[in-house]
């Protein structure tokens, strides 16, 4: 964000266009779909199948039936509520509550999106040896410091 004022922050999420909008929908990806496709998060799509991380379906996996980019929610496959009057409905959850299993890679351009932000990762330095990492030194308080200064400065201090 721009900005740190949360008055702000709330105006451009409630008034994001839709590009900015899907970038908001992204979820993480699991461990072996993390190492697999290079990356940690990708935004979610209908089709991909989920994990609920959160909320009173914790641990269900389901496909993506449904997005909803006005409300920011997306509706999983099995998970429903009943109404009072009987019907079932699909219960709305935000994206960042769940976790992508399996990806929807249907869709030439997505493929090429997932390729492409992989394809940093592979091109990074090597990692040093932490034998060779050297420990930074503490840093000392500004308390401490003031407080040296002070006692520095008069006449009779030490």
């Amino acid at each position: 964000m721009k900005t740190t004022k949360p008055r702000k922050q709330r105006k451009r999420l409630y008034q994001a266009p839709l590009h900015e909008r899907y970038q908001r929908f992204s979820s993480q990806l699991s461990s072996e779909l993390k190492t697999s496709h290079k990356t940690r998060s990708v935004p979610v799509r209908k089709g991909d199948t989920v994990r609920i991380m959160r909320g009173d379906s914790k641990g269900v996996e389901g496909k993506v039936i449904r997005i909803d980019r006005k409300n920011y929610r997306i509706f999983v496959e099995g998970v429903t509520r009943e109404k009072v009057d009987g019907t079932t409905i699909p219960v709305p959850i935000h994206p960042s509550k769940v976790m992508i299993a399996r990806l929807n890679l249907d869709d030439k351009w997505r493929k090429a999106a997932m390729e492409r932000k992989g394809a940093g990762k592979e091109a990074e330095a090597p990692k040093v040896p932490e034998e060779e990492v050297k420990p930074k030194p503490l840093a000392k308080s500004r308390k401490r410091q003031k407080r040296k200064r002070k006692t520095a400065a008069k006449p009779g201090g030490m």
